[in-house]
């Protein structure tokens, strides 16, 4: 078995730039000489083949030092998100039974309390890597193919556990190079997405590590005007964002009338990337942006747009090539191409199963296939265009209505910055829509809305009745949870 720690060694010489952090370049020998004692460390707490490490840490170079020394005792790394309160945290540590936790030193204090009631071995290190002796606990191992572990909910809510495996991981990212030539050694990848995704940990940090790029790290993309600056210094050359990272940046970058020359490629993911913002992202950085699409139990790349010649707006690309695919209908029937369905897959980077197999999560898995959950269409060229959440479809008298469709002709009109459309129950027509509007001016009313719908629109997707709102409820890659807004509608009248 190929493991990523031995990929990474063999990959960089001792005196090779591999990171940028705080204004400086360390080398690859800096790195491998802070895994070497951060491995001895762990060792020495009793750390063995198969146990589970979890971090709550921002980016930074001690988290991929500290990785690698996971994965030469046969560890796993647990990435897990210190925003997710306390409940959540310790529903996240039961599940993952890790032997010990490493916390980043700057939020140790906010998260002491939680850590201590889950009665586990934890410690604090610096961004640098220097910090307390590690303390560890005895756990059931797993195996130690698993590389990675991440608690994700998707849009269902339900907390489930996935395990990426050494192969997984490879695999992704050597599919994805295959799919996108442009990428080369000389490149400077910009790391500054959330750690607990996996985007940010595998696509943003590992990707780089594997292929030869240097990488400049952040710990967050907030403040927009430190990202901008890190770019500007560390001459970064590629960007993988989500939607709602692009928007800040972009906003920061217009307000101080700056542009950017070193830039040339941006890949989007996380959600689904507003083709109006295209134009925005391509005068401030000089490119435009390739959108890709990705789950957390596909490692984490499903498709992506090849390059800036062949890319199609509005879609995220073709699927990697050694992943089998298959539109089903919601009877499990496989569909044409051209038509709309749930999307199915299967490959070296899909995952088999959730880790710990809670019950009512198995339905996701058949014979090796994943159930997506996203309804797409496949075009004759093998382009995917998402079209929504298989759970996020609202059923209007029999006819489907996809939330995105109604958006799109939301955020049309002037004036409205953003909107979400989610479903509620009604006696006749089995559910209406319902839109929550964010708008950019107070001269906009319900009523306008509705309208304007009508013109655009078939009657039943037509929004019965408009919210106003000032924020929409999002996850920590700035994706809008309906789920979160239908459980609202569920107790109003």
């Amino acid at each position: 078995m190929v493991r990523i720690e031995d990929v990474v060694r063999d990959r960089w010489s001792d005196e090779d730039p591999i990171l940028w952090w705080d204004g400086t370049w360390w080398k690859a020998q800096e790195i491998f000489d802070l895994a070497s004692r951060m491995e001895a460390s762990l060792a020495r707490a009793g750390f063995l083949r198969g146990y589970r490490l979890a971090v709550l840490m921002p980016n930074c170079p001690a988290l991929l030092a500290l990785s690698l020394a996971c994965w030469r005792l046969g560890g796993t790394v647990a990435s897990l998100n210190p925003a997710s309160g306390a409940e959540g945290l310790l529903a996240a540590l039961k599940h993952g039974e890790p032997s010990t936790v490493v916390v980043g030193e700057s939020i140790a204090e906010k998260l002491a309390p939680a850590l201590d009631l889950a009665e586990v071995g934890w410690s604090s290190i610096s961004p640098e890597g220097e910090g307390e002796p590690f303390r560890c606990e005895s756990c059931a191992p797993s195996s130690d193919d698993i590389a990675l572990l991440f608690a994700t909910s998707g849009t269902t809510g339900r907390p489930k556990a996935v395990p990426l495996t050494h192969n997984n991981v490879i695999s992704d990212v050597q599919q994805s190079l295959d799919k996108v030539r442009m990428i080369n050694e000389e490149d400077v990848f910009l790391n500054v997405l959330p750690n607990f995704h996996t985007l940010g940990f595998v696509v943003s940090g590992i990707l780089p590590l594997i292929t030869g790029c240097r990488q400049a790290i952040m710990p967050s993309f907030m403040p927009p005007e430190r990202v901008l600056d890190c770019i500007d210094l560390s001459e970064v050359t590629v960007m993988v964002g989500v939607p709602t990272m692009l928007r800040f940046l972009v906003a920061g970058a217009s307000k101080a009338g700056r542009r950017f020359s070193s830039i040339r490629l941006i890949i989007s993911g996380g959600d689904r990337f507003p083709p109006e913002l295209d134009r925005r992202v391509e005068d401030v950085f000089g490119v435009p942006v390739l959108e890709g699409y990705g789950l957390t139990e596909c490692s984490p790349v499903l498709a992506v747009n090849p390059d800036y010649s062949s890319r199609k707006l509005g879609t995220a690309g073709p699927i990697l090539d050694q992943v089998e695919w298959q539109v089903r209908s919601e009877d499990g029937v496989v569909l044409d191409v051209g038509e709309e369905g749930i999307l199915w897959v299967r490959g070296p980077s899909v995952v088999t199963e959730y880790f710990g197999s809670l019950p009512g999560t198995g339905d996701r898995f058949e014979d090796g296939w994943f159930n997506t959950g996203d309804v797409v269409v496949v075009d004759g060229s093998g382009y995917v265009s998402i079209m929504d959440r298989a759970s996020d479809v609202i059923i209007v008298g029999g006819f489907n209505v996809y939330p995105q469709e109604v958006e799109n002709v939301l955020v049309s009109f002037p004036g409205v910055k953003e909107a979400a459309v989610v479903g509620r129950s009604n006696s006749m027509s089995g559910q209406v829509p319902h839109g929550y509007v964010i708008a950019e001016g107070e001269d906009i009313s319900s009523s306008d809305l509705i309208a304007y719908c009508k013109e655009k629109l078939a009657h039943y997707k037509v929004p019965r009745k408009i919210h106003f709102v000032q924020n929409l409820p999002r996850n920590s890659l700035g994706k809008v949870l309906r789920r979160v807004l239908r459980d609202e509608l569920g107790g109003k009248r």
